[in-house]
């Protein structure tokens, strides 16, 4: 009897262990679907993410590999290129309305500044971002986009080690690279509205651009 108690006692611990890889798994590639499927919805330019990788237990994880184009008729390969960033959230939050991510670290993105002295790549993002959170949405819409997704909601978001290509088309494409100060934002979508994915997108383009520019 005490033998077969043991064996249950064993099976049990495997079956938790493998069922929190499965919803790990299936969270990391959730997540990494999402990216690829809202990203391009919000921003109207290609999104491609390698992997995620984040612990249920902890609440940390890492993203790397995440590439945002460029819109239609820019010729630089991407907007914005981040090799890994590093995360950390409330666990509980992911069952809520409101996701709490306590930070963001952003490590040695690249950015592209594309230019033609009117528009830049980054200004047509954020215009994009703009309309589709509300700036230039009809307000009977508004209400729906308000309750489409999960709001979050970031205690700090950093942006550190990066660098700038800015590239001018009517001088030919030629571009110069230059670094990026490291950029801070804090308490976004505290309250409980929170924030959404592109507002804090749009957020966070801005000061790359205010720095670009």
């Amino acid at each position: 009897m005490k033998k077969l108690f043991i064996r249950l006692l064993i099976a049990l611990v495997i079956l938790v262990i493998l069922g929190v890889i499965a919803v790990g798994l299936f969270l990391d590639a959730g997540i990494k679907r999402g990216v690829e499927t809202v990203g391009p919805m919000l921003t109207k330019v290609t999104v491609k993410l390698d992997s995620v990788n984040l612990s249920l237990l902890s609440g940390s994880g890492k993203i790397k590999g995440l590439v945002l184009g460029n819109p239609e008729g820019y010729k630089t390969p991407f907007a914005i290129q981040v090799g890994q960033a590093s995360l950390a959230l409330k666990p509980g939050s992911l069952l809520s309305d409101k996701i709490v991510i306590k930070s963001v670290d952003v490590q040695a993105p690249e950015i592209t500044y594309e230019t033609n002295l009117k528009q830049s790549n980054l200004g047509k993002i954020i215009a994009t971002l703009q309309a589709g959170s509300g700036g230039q949405t009809e307000p009977a819409a508004q209400p729906n986009a308000a309750k489409a997704g999960k709001k979050l909601q970031v205690d700090d978001f950093s942006i550190s080690g990066g660098k700038i290509h800015i590239s001018i088309t009517v001088m030919g494409g030629k571009s110069v690279t230059v670094p990026l100060a490291d950029i801070h934002l804090k308490d976004l979508g505290q309250g409980p509205d929170g924030i959404t994915a592109g507002e804090l997108t749009k957020k966070v383009l801005q000061a790359i651009e205010t720095q670009a520019v």
